[in-house]
């Protein structure tokens, strides 16, 4: 998602001391990676993890926002360090692509009138199996677009907020409407700034770029097929901070107004944002304490409750 960027002070980054996530080196690029990956249809997301670290040889990964081993599309998977980072993936806003089916014939007039109703905040309460507490609590439901209308068949793009079960709100619309109906096909469009316009490859595609790596040291198609950790954040409004407040965030600081080159201008109180070097590394993720003006008019003071850090410690020289 694109912010625009306000500068609240002028400063510069030493090139001795990290690096642009783009010119890692090629073993820290990977360890450092996100894949977005088309998930086929069948194996569950926790077999999909299993065989990336089988075909790139890696001690863990994990995915962003489980789908159902029957649902395909956008699936965000973590490799090593990077494993942490995609926990920001678990409130991002996500898109899907669906295929609900009626039981029985129903007026298009009628079904077009009941998905507007489906339109912002709905009630759900989430299915008998599920990972989550089962009681009733609402989602935002941002848009709900019909694309076409063949029969008992609809097909439809919806998107909402995290947490959205897809194969409940197919249901509710049939209660809704007093027939009836289910989900009978899904596809995830879109996690975060995670979508199917942006790198997104299979299973094979991965394995082939590997062998590609292993056999003829040729490292482009590894690049193509993984991002830099970093993409998993650009969802969320950004703050990029001085070299010299770096290493205090590393280990656990709150970022002061002080530390603060230049922030997105739609920055809320409370808000989870990005906390970045002006190499654009992700140091950490936190809320912020008062709003984007606030901040650029703050000579002292906090700015960001630091809640989970990225970057180890030490890469950026201690100076506080």
């Amino acid at each position: 998602m694109k912010f625009n960027m306000i500068s609240k002070t002028e400063a510069f980054t030493n090139p001795d001391f990290g690096c642009v996530p783009e010119k890692r080196g090629i073993n820290e690029y990977i360890s450092k990676g996100v894949i977005n990956l088309d998930k086929p249809s069948g194996p569950t997301s926790h077999e999909i993890d299993s065989w990336i670290k089988r075909i790139l040889h890696l001690e863990k990964s994990g995915h962003g926002g489980t789908l159902d081993p029957k649902v395909t599309g956008v699936l965000p998977v973590g490799l090593d360090a990077a494993t942490r980072v995609i926990q920001l993936l678990l409130t991002a806003p996500k898109e899907y692509v669906c295929l609900l089916t009626f039981h029985h014939d129903v007026d298009e007039d009628k079904i077009r009138e009941t998905f507007k109703e489906f339109t912002g905040k709905i009630f759900q309460l989430p299915p008998v199996k599920s990972a989550v507490k089962r009681e009733l609590r609402t989602r935002n439901i941002y848009y709900s677009t019909i694309y076409e209308i063949d029969g008992k068949d609809v097909l439809f793009r919806i998107g909402c907020e995290a947490g959205t079960y897809v194969r409940t709100y197919c249901h509710n619309i049939g209660e809704a409407i007093g027939v009836g109906a289910h989900m009978a096909e899904l596809r995830r469009t879109q996690v975060g700034s995670f979508n199917e316009k942006n790198n997104l490859v299979t299973l094979h595609d991965v394995t082939d770029a590997y062998h590609f790596y292993l056999e003829d040291g040729d490292e482009s198609f590894l690049r193509e097929a993984i991002m830099p950790m970093e993409r998993a954040a650009d969802y969320l409004p950004k703050i990029f901070i001085k070299d010299s407040a770096v290493d205090a965030i590393c280990h656990g600081a709150d970022l002061a107004c002080g530390g603060i080159v230049s922030l997105a201008d739609n920055i809320q109180k409370n808000d989870i944002v990005a906390i970045e070097t002006l190499k654009g590394e992700l140091v950490a993720s936190g809320n912020a304490l008062i709003s984007a003006n606030e901040i650029l008019e703050a000579d002292s003071g906090f700015a960001v409750n630091t809640s989970k850090v990225f970057m180890q410690p030490n890469i950026y020289p201690r100076v506080w």
